[in-house]
């Protein structure tokens, strides 16, 4: 069942002379409990769909067009408390730095309660026992201290499992995880990921993972979306991206990336030849849709 669906996503950087383009046609569909990996280099655009999506682009951008479904009504044209309504209930998001991403001055379970309360009308006794819960399924071993700690008396794995927590809170049918896993160590990246697995698949909740990483897509996916420069390079089943990938440029990432289920393979970087080409590929779709 399709949860979400970009149709032609087409976004711009607003300048003095002329739109520089940030996403050109990007289309594909996220179905219902299914976790969905946007993998690309840094500034290929992949963050960019996300905030997108949750209607946080910056004031130099725009949409040019296209249409985002949820649910076959289109977020783009949904405005002010009935969309902040429904991101807030309905679609969540795991931020990438849990440090920046939670206040300092107010404790861990304010925070969680506010949520709760503000989205599903818990009363302040009720917020907190679902708070208690939600930090005890992150697998926090102490959940009434960290509940009533500051951000700054977790470790980094626990402000992310924190964050977790919060991101399921109101049973969300969509989480955008945007790189939930890039500040922690690899040892503490590996539990994280494999506890926000279990809970997608208890829950059945969909997740747009965005990440740079290919080594943690095997750990969570089932299917990956690579993008290069704006657009879609790949659209396939996580099995068929690392086992035999359709596109040249999805298998230059992963000969560029080191394998946890390939100890010692040698690392190549992404041949500079392959990168021009997909460059002129991409001036030549510009330059046709501008009629240059």
């Amino acid at each position: 069942m399709s949860l979400l669906e970009i149709k032609d996503l087409n976004v711009v950087f607003r300048q003095r002379f002329t739109d520089k383009p940030v996403l050109r046609n990007i289309s594909f569909t996220l179905h219902q409990g299914e976790v969905c990996a946007l993998v690309g280099e840094s500034g290929a655009g992949k963050s960019m769909v996300a905030k997108t999506i949750l209607g946080l682009l910056p004031e130099a951008t725009r949409v040019r067009s296209g249409q985002i479904l949820f649910e076959g009504k289109d977020l783009l044209k949904i405005r002010g408390r009935a969309r902040l309504k429904l991101l807030g209930r309905r679609v969540a998001l795991i931020p990438q730095d849990p440090m920046v991403s939670l206040n300092p001055v107010r404790r861990i379970g304010v925070q969680m309660d506010e949520a709760i309360r503000l989205h599903l009308g818990h009363s302040k006794d009720a917020a907190k026992k679902v708070s208690l819960e939600l930090l005890n399924e992150v697998l926090i071993k102490d959940p009434p201290r960290v509940y009533d700690a500051y951000a700054h008396e977790l470790s980094g794995g626990m402000r992310q499992r924190v964050l977790i927590a919060m991101a399921f809170s109101c049973g969300p049918d969509l989480i955008v995880a945007d790189e939930p896993t890039t500040a922690l160590d690899v040892t503490v990246q590996m539990q994280v990921l494999k506890m926000l697995r279990s809970m997608q698949q208890r829950k059945n909740t969909t997740i747009l993972f965005v990440t740079h990483d290919l080594g943690v897509v095997s750990k969570v996916s089932d299917r990956v979306v690579v993008v290069y420069d704006g657009r879609i390079i790949e659209d396939s089943p996580v099995r068929i991206i690392f086992d035999a990938p359709e596109h040249e440029y999805t298998a230059a990432l992963l000969t560029a990336t080191p394998r946890y289920d390939k100890p010692g393979q040698a690392v190549t970087p992404v041949p500079d030849e392959l990168i021009q080409r997909l460059r002129h590929q991409t001036r030549v779709v510009d330059d046709a849709r501008r009629g240059v």
